[in-house]
């Protein structure tokens, strides 16, 4: 079973603070300025991923506390169209 790895939260969102600060500087070329974009798009993509996997596993964490064990391992049922 090939499981896809868990984006790095935090690594992601210095990346995408770098790109916003290269962005605001003004000193990109339309071009760069559009593909610096895309990778931050991409990257807050990942942050909202690792997120909503977060959220999940604090969600099955609370029900196994109040005594709903839930027989299934976590999974997350991935969203992102890539």
């Amino acid at each position: 079973m090939a499981t896809k790895k868990t984006p790095n939260f935090e690594k992601s969102l210095e990346d995408l603070e770098t790109l916003v600060s290269k962005l605001e500087s003004g000193d990109l070329s339309l071009e760069d300025s559009l593909k610096t974009f895309e990778q931050g798009i991409k990257l807050t993509r990942n942050c909202q991923t690792a997120l909503q996997e977060a959220e999940q596993k604090v969600a099955i964490l609370l029900q196994q506390d109040n005594g709903e064990h839930s027989s299934e391992p976590f999974e997350l049922e991935s969203k992102a169209a890539e």
